[in-house]
């Protein structure tokens, strides 16, 4: 299944390790704070925990959204 993960972080150490997980669990970068990719659900909650623990204590948000084959046929871009 195809996920999207999105993040707020403001400490450039955690994001940048975040990032650097995404990367590792195959996820393409989107936009700077958005990855895209296809996950099982155990690597889903695998990456999911991990980046948990990269971010600690520190305030920042991560949502991970699963998207069906069907929706991300709709997908639509414009890129100038």
């Amino acid at each position: 299944m195809h996920v999207l993960l999105i993040y707020d972080i403001s400490n450039d150490r955690i994001r940048n390790k975040v990032a650097e997980t995404c990367k590792d669990y195959a996820l393409k970068r989107i936009q700077w704070s958005a990855f895209l990719g296809q996950l099982s659900h155990n690597r889903r909650e695998e990456l999911m925990l991990k980046v948990s623990k990269i971010l600690g204590d520190e305030t920042g948000n991560i949502q991970l959204y699963p998207i069906c084959s069907k929706d991300i046929k709709l997908q639509r871009e414009i890129d100038r």
